[in-house]
C-alpha cells in the first residue's frame, strides 16, 4: 500500500478526496492511501467469493458486501474497503458516514504480493479492533491456499485453520457454512500447488 503525499484530512476531506479523484482511498487518523489495482485471478475470486457468499447466506440475517463498500474501524479512525465481508443481524453505519459499514462478523482479503504483508499484520490488527468481528479469510491467488483465523468466543483467542488444494472445503464458522475451493478459484489462472 503507498502512501499518497498530502497533508493530513479531515474525514470530509478525505470523502471529498475520493468524490473528485474517483479513485478509492483507505484513511487512517487523517493519513490516505490510494487503493492499487488488482489482477485478473484477484478479482475473479472476489467475484467468486460473493457469488458464494449471495447463495449460501440467501434466506438467513446475514448479508455479504462486496469491495465498494467501505468499512470504518472506530479504534483506529480507519476507513478501509475488505475485498469482501458479511454482517449478521442490523447493518450498523458510523454517524457520519450512511454509506460505510461498522459490524462485520467476517471479512475476507484475497492477498497479493503487494498487500500480503500488511493484510496479515497491521490490517489484521485494525480488524481486531472492531467489537464483533470473528473470522478472517485470507485467500493467496497464485496457490490453491486459504488462511482462515478464528475467535472461539470462549476463549477470546484467535485459532488459524489453513485449506490446501482444490478438494478442500473452508468451514467458515461465523456464519456457518462451507465454501469448496473449487468454487472460489472458479475460472482464475493455473495456480502453483503446494
Amino acid at each position: 500500500m503507498k502512501a499518497l503525499k498530502l497533508p493530513d484530512l479531515t474525514f470530509a476531506e478525505y470523502l471529498q478526496q475520493e468524490i473528485e479523484s474517483d479513485t478509492k482511498y483507505e484513511y487512517h487518523n487523517g493519513k490516505i492511501y490510494a487503493m492499487a489495482g488488482g489482477t485478473l485471478n484477484h478479482g475473479k475470486i472476489c467475484g467468486n467469493v460473493y457469488t458464494e457468499l449471495r447463495g449460501i447466506l440467501k434466506g438467513s440475517n446475514c448479508l455479504p458486501f462486496n469491495s465498494e463498500i467501505k468499512l470504518h474501524i472506530e479504534k483506529t479512525d480507519s476507513y478501509v474497503y475488505p475485498d469482501a465481508m458479511v454482517i449478521c443481524g442490523d447493518v450498523e453505519t458510523p454517524e457520519n458516514n450512511e454509506h460505510a459499514v461498522t459490524n462485520p462478523v467476517l471479512i475476507i482479503e484475497v492477498l497479493s504480493k503487494s498487500t500480503a504483508e500488511y493484510d496479515r499484520g497491521d490490517k489484521f490488527y485494525f480488524y481486531r479492533q472492531i467489537p464483533g468481528f470473528r473470522e478472517y479469510f485470507l485467500i493467496e491467488q497464485d496457490r490453491h491456499i486459504v488462511d482462515v483465523h478464528f475467535k472461539a468466543a470462549q476463549t477470546n483467542m484467535w485459532r488459524i485453520t489453513r485449506y490446501q488444494g482444490l478438494k478442500a472445503a473452508v468451514k467458515l464458522q461465523s456464519v456457518g457454512a462451507e465454501i469448496n475451493m473449487e468454487d472460489l478459484y472458479f475460472s482464475t489462472e493455473p495456480a502453483v500447488e503446494s
